[in-house]
Order: structure tokens, then sequence, then C-alpha cells
């Protein structure tokens, strides 16, 4: 409540002032204004809430979902989120669904719900715990995941170009449309995983405090993005530069703040515990 409340009116002074238009009426710097009701890039934080709240209740049920392997899991994850997809487009339920308290994308947010399950069921079962050893999968999937990736865009994109027509037929495309798209999130995810576990999960102190801010810096960082570009608008830099610029400030300067809201809590924690 307090980010979307705060952080999506802030945004938006900053991108009237960055185009040089007036400010508006308050009411209209909130997520509810001229009617329509968009949480904007914040839109993961109650829709991740409401995981959290379905697990606490799925823990609370006694289903034996913990005793299947790894495999079966990643599997039927995989097939639930395909059909569901699937399904959604053909039926014309595709697009975002926008409320006071929750905005999500129909055709995908129980694709999220169902990493989130299985992030927590890999965390149950120390899935992640032993280091990786032999390179062969992570090989391969780096040398092909521009595959699945390629043919998602290229199905994705080709009714944009042509309106009602399709490569092959509608229920084909869209089979491939989704099965892609999923593939390529599974080849992602995996690469990303591993890269991680192979080469950065290493502890250290400053990697600790990154860990520590993350969440927190995904929050703000669209905000400071937008100050700081406001800053660089009219000098004379050049645009790649300003590129560069922008993306490392952004992210060392949300984690400053983080890192800094972060000691004085810490410390008014211990003020009240002496």
């Amino acid at each position: 409540m307090i980010a979307v409340l705060t952080l999506i009116p802030l945004y938006k002074v900053i991108f009237l002032s960055s185009r040089n238009l007036p400010q508006e009426s308050w009411t209209t710097y909130f997520h509810w204004s001229n009617g329509i009701w968009s949480q904007n890039w914040l839109w993961f934080l109650p829709v991740l809430f409401l995981f959290n709240i379905l697990y606490l209740l799925l823990s609370r049920v006694n289903i034996g979902l913990s005793n299947i392997s790894f495999k079966k899991a990643l599997l039927g994850a995989f097939l639930i989120g395909f059909i569901n997809s699937f399904c959604l487009d053909i039926f014309r339920l595709r697009g975002w669904t926008h409320s006071g308290l929750l905005d999500f994308q129909n055709e995908r947010v129980l694709i999220y719900f169902l990493a989130f399950l299985l992030g927590a069921y890999c965390f149950k079962r120390n899935v992640f715990d032993a280091k990786p050893k032999s390179m062969i999968l992570y090989t391969i999937v780096n040398s092909i995941d521009w595959i699945p990736i390629t043919v998602y865009i290229i199905f994705l994109l080709y009714p944009w170009f042509k309106p009602g027509h399709y490569i092959i037929s509608e229920i084909i495309h869209k089979l491939i449309l989704w099965f892609s798209y999923l593939l390529s999130l599974l080849c992602l995810m995996y690469v990303m995983i591993e890269t991680f576990r192979r080469y950065l999960d290493k502890p250290g102190k400053l990697r600790n405090e990154l860990n520590r801010n993350s969440y927190y810096v995904y929050i703000i960082h669209v905000v400071v993005m937008g100050g700081t570009a406001l800053l660089m608008l009219n000098t004379a830099i050049p645009s790649l530069l300003k590129y560069l610029l922008l993306t490392v400030s952004t992210y060392g300067v949300s984690h400053l703040i983080v890192y800094l809201l972060r000691k004085v809590i810490e410390k008014r924690q211990i003020r009240g515990s002496l």
C-alpha cells in the first residue's frame, strides 16, 4: 500500500516534468484516477502477496505435493501452464485484469504462480543445495535457447503485421506460440539459475548486502531511474553513454537508498529493545 500510494504519484511528477508539461490536480496522481484502476509497474506487489496467502493455505492442507519428484513437478507445471494459456487465448480471454487491489495478465498469472510454487518446492527439497557438476546440460541449453525464443517472437509478431492471418491455422499457431513461450521461459530460468549457482553464489560482504537489498531495489528502481534520467535529460552526453550511466547509477543509487533506510530502521530497533 505504501509503495503504490507513494511511488506511482512520484513517478507521474517526474514524467510530466521531464516533458515540460504542467502538473495536474493531485487526485490524478493515484492509481484510481480517471476511473482507471492500474498499479502500473508495481502490479507484482499485491499479486506476490496473494501468492504468499495461497501458499500459506496450501501448506495447511496435506495433499502430498512435496512427495512428487522434481522432474514430475517441473513437467506438471509446464503442462498446466501451457494448457491454461492456450485455452485462454483460444477463448479470447487474453489481456489484463485491472482492479483496485490486483492487476494481472490473464494468460500468465497462473504460470507465475506455478513458478512461485516450484521455487518453494525446490527450497523445501533442498534442490539447489548441492553445487552443479556437469557442464553438459548447461552448455546445451545455452547453445539452443535462442531457438524457442526466436520461434515465440515470430509467432507473436506475425498477427501484428498480418491481422487475422496465421502461418498455418489459428489452433496450430497458438499451440506453437504458447509451447515456445513456456519452453523459452524454462530455458531462461534454467540458464539464469545455473549461471548464478556456478559463478555468483559465493559468500562476501558486498554480495550479502546486495542480496538483502534486492527486493526493495526492485520496488523503487523505476522512480530512481526516472529521477536520474530527468537530471541527465538536457546534458550534452551521447545517448549510448547516457544509457550506460543511467543503468549503472540507477542500480547503485537504488541500493544505496535501501541500504541507508535499512540501517536507520535497524538502529531504531536496537534503541527500542534497550
